[in-house]
């Protein structure tokens, strides 16, 4: 993906730290750390100052090279800068590739911790496509040690590797002068300040066309206003359902998701890397099926079941849905509107292109779950697609539009 973050000023702090490889008596060389300036910079505390030095470095994996801005850059709204090459993000090792879409930072903060809402008879919140993280600090603490991604061995690792960086002494400033003598307290400072940066006004701008208009700062074109109606309106889009797409009663602007987890019956994606791992990782090889939510849980009623993603920044961090199959909204769109009417492809390995084309979509990855009640059968014209994927564009962040 080759986007232009409006916010990101071409500057650049240059960082250079020398790290010990945990286990190993010798130095390692040295990866060159930059830092951007990003916009909400100075309203930084001093943990969240802390938290970005751990975001960008690229020292923090084994091997060297990966850090969570790897695959959360902010010149692409804070998600994968290569998904335009690959579905799923790959990890410090280049051979080892995700099954996964790595989701967008931004507004993750407003996720609650996840736990079960009997109201609603569904499981909400927590991080993490499958809910496995229940809060932010124990999402920042997976990537680590996860041997596909930043492929460290143990807490231990990570933290020697903080020990001898160049913010060692601000890492000392906010934990203590003791903060590196427990290594678990040490790690679990390392995740508390990461996700005070991740809840900082960097990765919560609200500054999109739509959220000027609803406050009455910029006008709506009249296309936008009617793709707003279809996406509100229960007998058309009805994507509010689990998109909400007005302010909440405290005043805090639109997040676009409910936080709940939905299996949308997206079919497996045959551009999937992970398919290829040696067994060592993924033993199941193309049968692999991911359960989601059941496979964390164990339960074969949450199988399939993927946490309901912000629509804020849709348009510029696709690829869609949790294993990247849809490289464009109008695909989206389009399964939503035909899932349930289109037959089902004779190949369960067909691409969005080649589904669209047959006027047929593959079988799902998960059969059972699937929402029917609100998507399959959608009343929506082509013309009326095109108005709900214009009115999804005003919710992209840095509107430079016209402003009243």
């Amino acid at each position: 993906m080759t986007l232009k973050f409006h916010h990101l000023r071409l500057s650049h702090l240059i960082v250079t730290s020398a790290i010990l490889l945990s286990g190993l008596a010798a130095e390692a060389q040295m990866e060159t750390i930059e830092i951007p300036r990003l916009p909400g910079d100075n309203k930084l505390s001093l943990k969240a100052q802390l938290g970005k030095q751990l975001f960008f470095d690229k020292n923090l994996s084994t091997p060297t090279g990966q850090a969570c801005a790897y695959c959360h850059d902010p010149k692409t709204f804070f998600v994968d800068p290569e998904s335009n090459i690959r579905p799923t993000s790959e990890g410090a090792d280049e051979d080892l590739k995700g099954a996964r879409n790595a989701p967008m930072v931004n507004y993750a903060a407003f996720s609650p911790l996840f736990h079960f809402d009997r109201q609603k008879g569904m499981y909400v919140g927590g991080y993490f496509l499958d809910g496995r993280a229940a809060s932010m600090r124990d999402q920042a603490k997976g990537p680590f040690l996860n041997p596909i991604e930043m492929g460290n061995s143990d807490a231990l690792a990570v933290v020697n590797k903080v020990q001898s960086s160049t913010y060692k002494a601000l890492f000392e400033r906010v934990y203590g002068i003791n903060a590196f003598d427990n290594a678990n307290k040490a790690y679990n400072n390392i995740a508390d300040a990461i996700t005070a940066f991740e809840r900082s006004p960097v990765f919560k701008s609200f500054d999109s066309k739509y959220d000027y208009f609803l406050a009455g700062k910029a006008k709506l074109t009249a296309q936008e206003m009617r793709g707003r109606d279809l996406f509100e309106n229960p007998n058309k889009g009805n994507c509010a359902a689990c998109h909400p797409s007005r302010p909440a009663k405290d005043g805090t602007p639109p997040l676009f998701t409910d936080f709940t987890y939905d299996n949308l019956g997206i079919p497996k994606n045959p551009e999937n890397p992970f398919y290829d791992l040696p067994p060592e990782f993924n033993p199941a090889g193309t049968a692999f099926i991911d359960k989601g939510l059941g496979g964390f849980f164990g339960e074969a009623a949450e199988n399939g079941k993927f946490k309901v993603p912000s629509l804020r920044n849709i348009e510029k961090t696709g690829p869609y849905m949790h294993n990247g199959y849809f490289k464009t909204l109008r695909g989206v769109m389009l399964f939503y509107r035909s899932r349930d009417e289109w037959p089902v492809c004779k190949n369960p390995l067909v691409s969005e292109a080649e589904a669209i084309k047959s006027h047929c979509w593959p079988s799902p990855e998960v059969k059972k779950n699937i929402n029917v009640r609100e998507l399959g059968e959608l009343p929506l014209s082509n013309a009326e697609i095109d108005d709900i994927i214009v009115f999804l564009n005003t919710l992209t962040d840095g509107y430079q539009g016209n402003k009243f």
